[in-house]
């Protein structure tokens, strides 16, 4: 680990600098963020992420999102036939509330630098240069059933029975995977079975080199069938999750990022045994949950198994925060997104602290860099304060009370963005002025 410090935050072409001497040799780097729906998050990740594809090799990004949506994504990223005429169209169709959260400008921006990237000289000579883009998360249920059987209706009629068991398991229930929780609360009957068989019957047939009418497992190659069966892991995780969804508490939380983990394994294994792996997901995820209040809650993380799993020399935890602003969240769950205005952070807090730093030479956007002595008993930031923790649901009003985590930042973090004044993300879903013009505040090299 590098020696700690603290960096000015402004410029992407110089200020990122630091970081990526940070990170050094890790095959793992894991970018958080406090919200889902502030833009500067984005950005700056954005900025991270094709450094790290450009100057250090990575392999393949996997953020908090479904697992069919991004591989849609995905595709189109590596230029694959037939898999959409731009960015713009691949992440407007994505259909599962919160929307905002992966269909955004920002993120058009990512994919279409991605895009061209894996078109260069260099990327485009072999399929498997090619920078992917994935879904960690588990909430596909109905999503990834119906991918499982497509595929092996295709390619494999024989092996439909096991899938087709699952799916009319689940379909007394509709698409409504809470009912199905509320079922398997009170009915001591679940789905667990059929969909594990489906699983290990896709696992029996070997990944080849399949074509259809438009060319698409062709084109996909051995990806093809990585996607069939990771699908199949993600219907067999999801019935687990939400059945285990209604006993409340941490059960629920840990299969979930359990998942993402095994998935993040995953596709490490399947790049290259030197892959080396960007995630995007929120500070609850991505910070180490034993640095944290989780952890007395029994809660674990994706950071805190990275950690234990790939070890922590290979392992950079990148947290990200804000003293106020403004962000997209809706008023309740499944309710319509809204611009909505972050009050300036609670007295006590990292956010508060950080922003109340005098130091001309840095700014008011800091970068930190920890090293092990911020983690012995002089450090001063060896405390535990609350850390804004905003989700898809949001109200300022609540800000004291729910939306904050307990954090001793150095470790929980091995590094950490504070940008003091953030504007609300850009989804592709609310009508913007195409002349809209970023926040002065933006940083310059945009």
């Amino acid at each position: 680990m590098k020696k700690g410090m603290t960096h000015k935050l402004e410029n992407f072409d110089k200020d990122l600098d630091a970081i990526l001497e940070h990170i050094g040799d890790a095959r793992y780097v894991l970018l958080g963020e406090a919200s889902h729906g502030t833009s500067e998050f984005y950005i700056w990740r954005a900025e991270i992420t094709k450094r790290l594809i450009a100057e250090k090799g990575f392999s393949f990004i996997a953020v908090e999102g479904d697992w069919p949506d991004c591989y849609r994504v995905n595709r189109y990223a590596k230029g694959i036939e037939n898999s959409g005429s731009s960015a713009y169209e691949v992440l407007h169709a994505f259909s599962r509330w919160p929307t905002w959260m992966w269909a955004n400008r920002e993120v058009v921006d990512l994919i279409e630098w991605l895009r061209s990237h894996n078109n260069s000289k260099e990327a485009s000579k072999e399929e498997d240069k090619k920078i992917g883009f994935y879904g960690l998360d588990v909430y596909s249920l109905w999503e990834s059933l119906e991918a499982v059987i497509q595929y092996l209706k295709k390619y494999y009629p024989d092996a439909m029975k096991s899938a087709i068991e699952a799916y009319r398991c689940f379909e007394p229930y509709g698409r409504d995977v809470e009912e199905y929780a509320r079922a398997t609360a009170f009915i001591p009957e679940s789905c667990e079975d059929e969909v594990a068989n489906m699983l290990i019957e896709l696992r029996g047939k070997a990944g080849g080199e399949e074509d259809d009418d438009d060319g698409r497992f062709k084109a996909d190659g051995r990806e093809g069938h990585f996607n069939a069966e990771q699908n199949a892991v993600v219907a067999k995780n999801a019935e687990l999750y939400y059945r285990t969804m209604m006993k409340g508490g941490a059960v629920s939380w840990n299969v979930r990022d359990h998942h993402m983990m095994n998935t993040l394994e995953r596709l490490m294994k399947f790049h290259s045994s030197d892959a080396k792996s960007i995630v995007w997901a929120h500070n609850t995820h991505i910070g180490d949950a034993r640095a944290t209040d989780m952890a007395r809650a029994k809660m674990v993380n994706l950071g805190q198994l990275a950690r234990e799993q790939a070890g922590r020399d290979n392992v950079v935890l990148v947290g990200f925060g804000t003293y106020k602003g403004s962000v997209i969240a809706s008023k309740a769950w499944g309710e319509p997104m809204e611009r909505m205005p972050v009050p300036s952070a609670i007295d006590g807090s990292w956010d508060s602290f950080l922003h109340s730093l005098s130091d001309h030479d840095v700014g008011r956007n800091k970068l930190l860099t920890f090293d092990d002595n911020d983690k012995t008993e002089t450090s001063s930031l060896l405390e535990s304060k609350g850390q804004r923790a905003i989700g898809v649901v949001y109200n300022a009003s609540y800000e004291k009370y729910g939306n904050y985590v307990e954090t001793i930042l150095p470790i929980r973090y091995d590094a950490f963005l504070f940008i003091d004044e953030t504007h609300a993300l850009h989804p592709l879903h609310i009508p913007v002025s195409p002349d809209e013009e970023l926040p002065e505040t933006f940083p310059t090299g945009l």
